[in-house]
């Protein structure tokens, strides 16, 4: 057999060795604890796609057996719908998990402060517990004056088949917006029966609510705020009582022919460090600081230079820096360390910090040739500023007229631009929406942000990625991404239509369920659908 071989040529040098396949890239998370996190952004498109309303929760709650002033709110603008009487305000104006997701805590333009079980919210939704039928009158009685109490409170909607989400056969990867859904809504959940008996708190507080808040470094504390007032009402979940445990209020201000200037609050904050330490904006452009050990009032003022509302705040992860945004379309920062200004207009034991930084978004806009080629950019007002909780230094804006967009904070550059079309292009009518201002939430991982539509009823989910392959990156390219792409799904920003207008949303810090209020005062479960195997 031997002259059937070949002889070898001996080898002179080393060989070069043969580049090894690409590992199975799964396998990382046995090596190393974790999902690569370029590997957590493929599979994004899958988890974007798999959102869709399973359950909405309308509020029709009761207080002394009577009507509660958000119920009669919306039942009453129902029934004036198309009449010329006044328009009562409703809307849930925020809403907010706390740090493990256990509570959510809701607050109404009608005054109703609500928290509830989420596990029980999440199972009733999709059905997991039996449904209770309680008696129900449809007969709306006027409700008298009567203080706050605590009554639990509850009610449910399972999404009927018939009112399932659809997506059109051709492309099934994205949803087009359902702008055909009428105000009938109303009509038909206020017919549904309700379970009261889940709610872990609900007051009526007789105010306008703009913002409610977990106390982040005490899980038991939830504070509220009303640009109707100067106070920051502090609630314990662990007292059975109506009455708030403690009021914090604003400095008095006096105008130049020394009358007293009323403020009102619009954003609230807690560090993650300090359960004592508490911050709220308010509607003259000032960020006030509380000390709770000491002293009821402010025991620093952080100053815009300009009367402009303070739309929202947002503390950095090192609880030494503040992020502002203000009416006018302008982003501030503090630094509570100091700086260069740390020592100016301080008189009497009272501080007043001016910005270390502040930036108009507008500007910072223009640079971007390809947007500013294709739209007018003026200065708008911006409802809503968030850090990325799996990227810190992403700070996510959202504007009045929809668009949203991801500032680096380090670089200061605007990196990331949503921009959906205008409302007078599609035909829709945007006046009520003037009167809510729209909060968004980041999903806990993959850098995705959610926020409702200016003018559908519906969310848009998007892809905010701190890279290029971001398909809402102001460097995004479509043809390399559709060649790198061609063995995975293309990744792309969705739209999951609702069955109402969506103001606030939060996102469970565990598992990332949507939890969205809207303009009509519901809670809209928004998850992955249940599916049944035979």
């Amino acid at each position: 057999m031997d002259k059937y071989l070949a002889p070898s040529k001996p080898y002179t040098e080393n060989p070069k060795p043969k580049p090894r396949p690409r590992p199975w890239r799964r396998s990382e998370l046995e090596l190393n604890g974790k999902f690569d996190p370029k590997y957590r952004h493929s599979l994004s498109p899958l988890l974007m796609h798999s959102y869709s309303e399973i359950a909405a929760f309308p509020h029709f709650y009761h207080v002394d057996g009577n009507p509660c002033q958000t119920h009669m709110n919306r039942v009453n603008n129902a029934v004036n719908l198309g009449h010329q009487l006044p328009f009562r305000m409703q809307g849930i104006s925020a809403v907010d998990f706390d740090n493990k997701g256990i509570y959510l805590v809701s607050g109404t333009k009608s005054g109703c402060l609500t928290v509830h079980d989420f596990e029980t919210l999440y199972c009733q939704g999709t059905g997991s517990l039996p449904q209770i039928q309680p008696s129900y009158s449809a007969e709306i009685q006027p409700s008298p004056s009567h203080s706050a109490e605590i009554q639990p409170s509850h009610s449910t909607k399972i999404q009927p088949p018939s009112q399932s989400l659809q997506t059109e056969p051709n492309s099934p990867q994205t949803p087009q917006p359902n702008r055909n859904i009428s105000q009938s809504n109303v009509q038909e959940t206020a017919a549904l029966h309700e379970d009261e008996s889940k709610h872990l708190m609900h007051l009526n507080l007789q105010r306008q609510l703009d913002d409610v808040r977990w106390n982040v470094a005490n899980q038991d504390e939830v504070a509220c705020t009303s640009m109707k007032s100067n106070e920051v009402l502090i609630f314990d979940i662990g007292y059975v009582s109506s009455k708030p445990v403690e009021v914090l209020r604003t400095r008095r201000t006096l105008s130049v022919l020394g009358s007293e200037v009323n403020k009102g609050l619009r954003a609230i904050a807690f560090t993650t460090t300090d359960d004592s330490r508490l911050i709220a904006s308010d509607t003259h452009g000032v960020v006030n600081i509380w000390d709770r050990r000491k002293s009821p009032l402010p025991c620093l003022e952080l100053v815009t230079g300009s009367r402009s509302t303070l739309n929202t705040i947002q503390p950095h992860v090192d609880n030494q820096t503040i992020f502002g945004a203000s009416k006018d379309g302008n982003i501030y920062m503090w630094d509570l360390r100091g700086g260069r200004t740390s020592a100016a207009f301080q008189c009497h034991n009272e501080a007043g910090h001016p910005p270390l930084v502040s930036l108009k978004l507008a500007s910072m806009l223009s640079k971007i040739g390809s947007l500013k080629a294709q739209s007018d950019i003026v200065p708008k007002e911006i409802h809503s500023i968030d850090l990325d909780p799996s990227c810190p230094y992403q700070l996510a804006f959202h504007l009045d007229d929809g668009w949203s967009g991801v500032l680096d904070i380090y670089n200061l550059r605007v990196t990331h631009v949503h921009c959906p079309p205008p409302a007078w292009l599609t035909g829709a009518s945007i006046s009520t929406d003037l009167l809510y201002l729209r909060k968004p939430s980041w999903l806990p991982a993959s850098s995705i942000y959610a926020v409702g539509s200016s003018y559908d009823c519906g969310l848009h989910i998007l892809d905010f990625y701190p890279d290029t392959s971001s398909p809402s990156h102001v460097d995004y390219k479509e043809e390399s991404e559709s060649l790198s792409e061609m063995n995975h799904q293309r990744k792309k920003n969705i739209f999951v239509p609702l069955s109402e207008g969506v103001t606030a949303c939060a996102s469970h810090p565990l598992n990332g369920t949507i939890i969205a209020g809207t303009k009509h005062s519901s809670l809209l479960v928004i998850s992955q659908a249940r599916q049944k195997f035979v």
